[in-house]
């Protein structure tokens, strides 16, 4: 029967409030292990010792000790600016988890030296009583003692339906961060902390190895082998020049090193820091928070999406799906109408849920009937209901009481599991059966079934049981937990974009195969279940995993078993999901993507992107802007290294050949001044390709820095590089000094910077041709190259310093021809390489 306050046994007093102090003390707070924020220093220390900004300081130091003050200050200004955006942006990160986490921490209403209080979630020692009433947040592990409660334990288990909890035994574990909703109950805590069932994932948590990104492997690899092989060269380089030419010492350490700037490459930190950085800005304000920058290069790989069904594909709520009456006629969701006898089906149903529910099931009935029902007779809203008889083990239905007419002294009301309200019922086996067959039927369309039946009441004194009343079995109701709006659309861009989507709950193989088939996951029907799972060994699961995209009745160890499989498979995988029991998977997969809203503290900290409007649309939003990032990072590679080759030759070839000295140190220090916002600027700000969603995902050992890449740039660099050389040799040798022939070669070479620019932008169109979308950063470039050259050529101490000549006719003249002649070597190499490169 009902009640409106939890029953307490005389004997329930709980802990007394010094025991509990105690007990607090000595066993810690009720808080998940790992769960406190980083500190700013262990932030600062992070961002210090990752080896792209190692590379940026050693860089920036050594132009400070060789006395190039303008390059050293640019570089270790820009160290400083990276490093101030990346921890305002894991500030701000932190911060909108500790929000998450404030809103989401539980306050527990315990029982204490006989006397209820209301404590923070933190506080909860083993054997504290709780006390529990619907939409309260379970905030220990316990055992139900008195009472009857229905509890969400979606975020555990995957399964939107909630649980029945009865006192002792197995039936009345109750799990921390599990949701009431329906009933009041006593429980004795007996684990808190790590110690709990959320705490032994969390454990689990701590155990997975997080995926290094491959950029990152081989961003390290690259920088480590070109930093020793410049510094060797440019150290032979100086011998060579000193000893072999001749040369004297001073002159031939300025030789090594203006060869060490022109070759080391402390751009490839700047635009992989850069472009990561500024990509999680982006994709931030599409909803969804960074948590760990390389995971946004990541995206852009992702060949599996490995999603959970409840709170990602679906609502995580349940609606009225199917109406179904004893003579098998049936109402769908697409009626456009409720046909008569359908109502009072939904009328008893309503008098047998409370008005204002929290059940998800009985909210749906609430609103399936207001929607049909309001203006109409069966619509009861000023009726209370005189007695109430809750579930119980013997049976699982509830019936409510109400006065009734001149006809009947009382209504009954009554809906439950189809079993218990057929019994109730008392009908025959051959009407039994064939309603049970029906509810199998609706069972295997993925539908949740409860059975509704109506009678009446003439006695004086309440039975003690439902048995003793008699009851006419009026049809069943089905509920679903819908699809996402957004996902069917969000789901066929990803099978464009050649993503492979698997769905890995907890749920029934018939609700998962159900779900698949509305959102259009897939054309396979075929689930394979997590007991299927455990007698597979690693080989043939693999294998099975070829052929299967459904997994149904996992359990949280084998989700992240499949996910391990999945990337030792070569895949890329990316894992979304809002229950503690996603989050081992989540942190395994290179790329974990938690739900904000719905989403546990343990999902959140193991994800590394969170979708704060838990929008399923966002994950493919933020996989373009992955792959925009990853082209572009690959762009601006091609450019660095295709520009670097002209400056490394100019400045090691005159020496070889006995020529003036044509570019000293202070024209690299400018020429890097105009790399280094091309690449972290112009290149970042370039737009996604058109098709960038309509094609395959990219290899995982695909790289920016992969050899056929990084071939097209030197031989692109060496070709331009060939073609300045050649005009400064035919320049010197029609009689031109050395500051004209630097002249018209020095700007060719810095305008020739921004025809690689335009060359880059994407290799299948010619250089100067018009591009579909328009990058709003390259006029401004092109102006600044104009600016810079316009002042270092008309201002005489900027002229002087650079040692050139004013432009004359015919070193313009040779400046256009050179020019020229590199459009035209840039056209052959896009013609012999084309759909070799993006």
């Amino acid at each position: 029967m009902s009640a409106t306050r939890p029953p307490r046994p005389a004997n329930l007093a709980g802990l007394d409030p010094a025991e509990a102090a105690r007990r607090l003390a000595e066993h810690g707070p009720n808080l998940l292990p790992g769960s406190a924020p980083r500190t700013l220093w262990s932030m600062v220390a992070g961002v210090l010792l990752e080896p792209m900004f190692l590379m940026l300081l050693v860089a920036g130091g050594l132009y400070l000790a060789l006395g190039d003050r303008a390059e050293a200050a640019f570089l270790l200004s820009f160290v400083f600016v990276i490093i101030g955006i990346t921890l305002a942006q894991e500030r701000k990160t932190q911060r909108a988890l500790e929000s998450l986490r404030e809103l989401s921490a539980p306050r527990a209403l315990v029982i204490r030296g006989g006397a209820e209080i209301r404590i923070p979630g933190r506080e909860v020692v083993v054997g504290d009583l709780l006390v529990l009433h619907e939409g309260d947040r379970v905030a220990a592990d316990a055992v139900l003692l008195d009472g009857h409660l229905d509890v969400n334990e979606s975020l555990l288990t995957g399964e939107a339906v909630p649980a029945t909890k009865l006192p002792g035994g197995e039936a009345g574990q109750l799990f921390a961060s599990t949701v009431v909703t329906k009933g009041v109950g006593v429980a004795e805590v007996h684990a808190v902390a790590g110690a709990t069932a959320v705490g032994r994932i969390g454990q689990a948590l701590a155990d997975t190895v997080e995926p290094v990104s491959g950029l990152q492997q081989a961003s390290r690899r690259l920088i480590r082998n070109l930093t020793v092989g410049g510094l060797l060269l440019a150290a032979a380089y100086a011998l060579l020049g000193w000893l072999w030419d001749g040369h004297g010492l001073l002159q031939s350490v300025l030789a090594g090193i203006a060869l060490t700037m022109a070759i080391l490459p402390e751009e490839i930190p700047v635009i992989l820091t850069v472009f990561l950085a500024l990509g999680a800005w982006r994709i931030s304000k599409q909803k969804v928070l960074t948590r760990r920058v390389p995971a946004v290069e990541a995206l852009g790989a992702i060949s599996v999406l490995a999603v959970d069904k409840t709170g990602t594909l679906t609502q995580n709520r349940m609606q009225v799906a199917e109406l179904r009456l004893v003579d098998d006629s049936c109402h769908g969701e697409e009626a456009a109408e409720l046909p008569e006898p359908f109502h009072e089906l939904v009328e008893f149903a309503m008098l047998a849920t409370p008005a204002d529910p929290f059940d998800p099931m009985e909210k749906a009935i609430q609103q399936f009937g207001l929607y049909w029902l309001t203006d109409t007779e069966h619509v009861h809203a000023e009726w209370a209901p005189e007695f109430e008889y809750a579930l119980s083990p013997d049976i699982l239905a509830m019936t409510h009481v109400f006065r009734g007419d001149a006809r009947h002294a009382h209504l009954l009301a009554t809906k439950g599991a189809p079993e218990a309200v057929i019994d109730l019922c008392h009908l025959g086996d051959a009407d039994a059966a064939a309603i049970l067959r029906q509810v199998e039927a609706m069972a295997e369309r993925g539908l949740r079934v409860l059975g509704v039946a109506r009678g009446e009441w003439q006695g004086a004194a309440w039975p003690r049981s439902q048995h003793d009343f008699d009851f006419r079995f009026l049809g069943l109701v089905g509920f679903v937990d819908p699809p996402r709006p957004e996902v069917p659309v969000a789901i066929a861009e990803c099978r464009d974009a050649g993503v492979r989507i698997i769905m890995m709950t907890g749920d029934h193989p018939a609700t998962a195969r159900a779900i698949a088939r509305q959102v259009g996951l897939s054309e396979r029907a075929e689930v394979i279940t997590g007991a299927e799972m455990a007698v597979l060994d690693d080989a043939a699961l693999r294998e099975r995993l070829r052929q299967v995209d459904l997994c149904a009745r996992l359990k949280p160890e084998q989700k992240l078993r499949l996910v391990q499989l999945l990337r030792d498979g070569g895949e890329v995988v990316a894992m979304t999901g809002d229950g503690v029991n996603d989050a081992p998977a989540l942190k395994a997969a290179d790329v974990g993507v938690a739900m904000g809203e719905r989403g546990t503290d343990v999902a959140r900290e193991a994800a590394a992107l969170v979708l704060l409007d838990d929008s399923f649309a966002s994950i493919v939003a933020a996989i373009r802007q992955g792959r925009r990032i990853y082209d572009n990072i690959t762009k601006a590679t091609r450019f660095v290294f295709a520009v670097h080759m002209p400056i490394i030759a100019l400045a090691l070839v005159p020496t070889l050949l006995h020529w003036p000295v044509l570019l000293m140190p202070v024209h690299i220090v400018l020429l890097e001044l105009l790399i280094d916002p091309a690449c972290s600027v112009v290149f970042e700000a370039e737009p996604a390709a058109a098709d960038i969603m309509r094609r395959p995902p990219r290899a995982p050992s695909d790289s920016p820095f992969a050899a056929a890449n990084l071939r097209h740039a030197v031989i692109q660099g060496l070709g331009f590089a060939g073609i300045l050389l050649l005009g400064y040799g035919l320049l010197l040798g029609r009689g031109l000094d050395a500051a004209q022939g630097r002249s018209a070669v020095f700007i060719a070479l810095v305008l020739g910077l921004f025809l690689l620019t335009l060359a880059n932008r994407d290799v299948s169109r010619p250089a100067l041709s018009r591009m579909p979308a328009r990058n709003p950063w390259l006029p401004r470039m092109f102006g600044g190259v104009a600016l810079m050259l316009a002042i270092v050529v008309g201002v005489p101490f900027f002229r002087g310093v650079m040692g050139l000549t004013v432009p004359g006719t015919f070193i313009l003249l040779a400046t256009a021809g050179m020019l020229a002649a590199a459009i035209a070597w840039l056209e052959l190499l896009r013609r012999t390489t084309r759909g070799n490169l993006r």
